[in-house]
């Protein structure tokens, strides 16, 4: 299968673990960077969750081709969308096209986003970004064929079969974001709204909209007590260490947030504050996995987010 998993990445595995060792009913066939994409597996149904970026939109498909053939399969049924932004959804419109009659299921909010023309152009020039940034090609990034066909919300469950998809609304880093558990396997395939692992004890926030309810997110998730966990990006967490790694984002984001407001408070204009931020939370390194454009949007609305919600 195509893939850049060997490739410089600010993203490491733990000492014995492979992240890319999915379970058994699982396939990764992520073809680039961007967020994790995973074929599952049930005994009626194969669904996909999230599709990566568009710029490796045929690689992607090559992939899960591939992953079909290799289990009898020769369709979709499903398509689970974690959230709107470009990097986890920027192929589905390719994907549309080789499985058209899949079912996709999404937020209210993110059916809403898919049919805004400025959200639809503003994946489309990040996904230019990230294509010039990883690939040299002229690949067009589309932004048509975007859609949301089955809409869930907290607690729904979608039958696979034996097995079903429980739905969990986890806000935050979007205001579209899904967490999703298959059961009775209890495999959670977290949002970004619980944040993104980079290696072990180093974990990105990732709060875009909304500190509050990413903290609640958090706490809900942790609470749910899943016995496997997939964090978006990086892959699939030891089960030693899924506790640990609510309990890290939660610390990472107060102290995210606690920077932002001493800045602010020490009179610091929006501009100084957007300087220090990069400079610690931007690296050349971290350009291996995102284009700065993309880093320099979430940045922004960080800090806006932060300084709105506990600005005296």
């Amino acid at each position: 299968m195509k893939d850049l998993k060997h490739s410089a990445s600010i993203y490491k595995d733990f000492e014995n673990h492979d992240r890319f060792n999915y379970p058994e009913n699982l396939k990764r066939v992520t073809a680039g960077m961007g967020g994790e994409a995973i074929l599952i597996f049930t005994d009626k149904y194969t669904s996909l969750y999230d599709t990566g970026m568009a710029y490796c939109a045929e690689n992607f498909i090559k992939n899960i081709k591939e992953a079909l053939i290799e289990r009898g399969r020769d369709k979709i049924d499903y398509i689970f969308i974690s959230h709107t932004h470009y990097d986890h959804v920027g192929a589905l419109p390719y994907v549309i096209d080789e499985w058209p009659d899949a079912i996709i299921c999404g937020s209210l909010k993110a059916k809403k986003v898919f049919e805004s023309k400025g959200a639809r152009n503003l994946m489309k020039a990040l996904g230019e970004k990230a294509r010039d940034n990883f690939v040299h090609s002229d690949i067009e990034i589309r932004n048509d064929n975007f859609r949301i066909d089955k809409v869930v919300s907290e607690g729904d469950e979608i039958s696979l079969g034996s097995s079903y998809m429980k739905v969990l609304e986890t806000k935050g880093h979007t205001d579209c974001s899904l967490t999703f558990v298959l059961e009775p396997e209890s495999i959670m395939f977290c949002s970004e709204s619980t944040g993104v692992l980079r290696s072990k004890g180093d974990i990105h926030s990732s709060i875009l909209k909304s500190y509050k309810d990413a903290i609640e997110s958090a706490i809900k998730c942790r609470e749910y007590k899943p016995k496997q966990l997939l964090s978006p990006h990086f892959g699939m967490i030891p089960n030693y260490y899924i506790d640990t790694y609510f309990e890290l984002y939660i610390e990472e984001s107060e102290r995210e947030k606690n920077m932002i407001l001493d800045l602010r408070r020490r009179g610091k204009t929006l501009k100084e504050i957007q300087t220090e931020h990069e400079k610690k939370y931007w690296s050349d390194e971290r350009s291996k996995a995102q284009p700065k454009a993309a880093y320099i949007e979430n940045r922004n609305h960080t800090i806006n987010c932060i300084i709105r919600e506990f600005e005296d």
